[in-house]
């Protein structure tokens, strides 16, 4: 009698699986012009991670985009040239993601990603040393060729100042030409536009930094990186192309200070990329700010390529400890440059004896962990319902005789 029970419940235990694993819901949402036509479909589960400080120090709040999730009035269609296509999205105490859309001839993108979230929310932000909305931004890799939805079933992380939003599987369109997503989709996780794509290499070899001050050692990082370079070619065909940075042949500097630490790495074909972390007083906490990259392409139009991002967030810690992550991490740093991390371990300022400190794991890493987690507590949940039903079972089929 103790199977149909546990196949009853079977279902339910899936569905708890699938809540612990993704702990989100998904939300659709739509904009729509004049006449009721959409023009943006959106349908994605999204997790907000948020570093603000308090009076006992900084915190970090990590709540989901919720089922009731609206759609704003102030979204937009656009009109032409004169504006993009806006996707406002409000939820709880006066918290806005907005996604910005833009397109050229062939493909279109979320061109830039907006949070703004509420402080005086004291149940996201509970002690919050400041009151009011503050606003975090980025560019983005979501993008795909015009009526054609963009679909990543994988997270996809985007870094903005204090807050980092984890998109699940997620389904976007914009410039839509009929009221339903296309058919088509482009590769399922997230990719920079490449008409002319080059061979993607090997991953890069793990190799270990440091920079040394007056005071000792001021970063250590073991990382493996690779670089994606997106250009014009003499022909003005657009081309990407994918570098690894080989430790072999490439020599490591930098310099301390109280403020800025900075990791210079020159290779011998003229590739110099710098890394260059800050610090947050108040809060405590270390992060990699700033990304710049400048190397020579001898097919490219300019065949000096240059790029750099001064405002970014990525790789937080608090002071003392370090920041791991065995899942590979991508920061945009332009619209044509970006940067592949593999198997990163930094710690900037505060290094005692050589040594990393205690270990903060990335996000994609604990998300990770929750699946065999989840997969080892249904089991044993099934495993102990299928035992319940069965001494249940075996105690009434014993209840039927009597002793004379």
């Amino acid at each position: 009698m103790a199977a149909p029970g546990g196949a009853r419940r079977q279902p339910l235990l899936l569905l708890l699986l699938a809540g612990l694993v993704y702990g989100t819901s998904a939300v659709f949402l739509e904009v729509k012009d004049g006449n009721g036509t959409a023009c943006i479909m959106a349908n994605f589960s999204a997790e907000f991670v948020t570093n603000y400080d308090t009076q006992s120090g900084s915190k970090n709040s990590t709540f989901t985009l919720p089922p009731n999730a609206e759609v704003l009035n102030s979204s937009s269609c656009g009109k032409g040239n004169a504006s993009n296509p806006s996707l406002m999205i409000a939820f709880g105490n006066g918290h806005i993601l907005t996604l910005s859309f833009a397109r050229n001839a062939t493909r279109y993108s979320v061109q830039m990603m907006r949070f703004v979230y509420n402080l005086s929310d004291t149940h996201i932000f509970p002690n919050a040393s400041s009151q009011g909305p503050k606003t975090a931004e980025s560019i983005t890799d979501i993008m795909a060729d015009i009526n054609k939805k963009y679909r990543c079933v994988s997270s996809n992380q985007i870094h903005m100042n204090n807050v980092t939003v984890t998109f699940i599987d997620a389904t976007i369109q914009a410039y839509l030409s009929t009221d339903s997503f296309s058919k088509e989709a482009p590769h399922p996780s997230p990719t920079p536009p490449h008409p002319s794509p080059s061979p993607v290499p090997e991953n890069p070899s793990v190799h270990k930094y440091n920079v040394s001050g007056t005071n000792g050692t001021c970063l250590l990082a073991n990382m493996g990186l690779q670089l994606n370079v997106t250009y014009k070619k003499k022909d003005d065909k657009t081309m990407t192309r994918v570098f690894n940075i080989n430790p072999n042949n490439t020599k490591a500097g930098g310099s301390c200070t109280t403020q800025l630490v900075t990791l210079e790495l020159q290779s011998e074909n003229s590739t110099f990329l710098a890394f260059q972390f800050g610090m947050n007083s108040s809060s405590s906490r270390f992060f990699l700010k700033e990304i710049q990259l400048s190397m020579t392409l001898p097919d490219a139009k300019e065949p000096t390529f240059k790029a750099s991002n001064n405002s970014l967030r990525a790789l937080q810690a608090t002071m003392g400890n370090s920041y791991k992550c065995n899942a590979e991490e991508h920061i945009w740093v332009t619209d044509a440059f970006s940067v592949n991390l593999f198997k990163v371990w930094v710690q900037a300022f505060q290094v005692e004896g050589d040594k990393f400190g205690s270990v903060e794991e990335c996000q994609l890493d604990e998300n990770n962990m929750l699946i065999p987690i989840a997969v080892g507590g249904a089991l044993a949940g099934l495993v102990l319902i299928v035992l319940i039903a069965y001494l249940i079972g075996r105690k009434r089929s014993h209840a039927g005789y009597q002793t004379i």
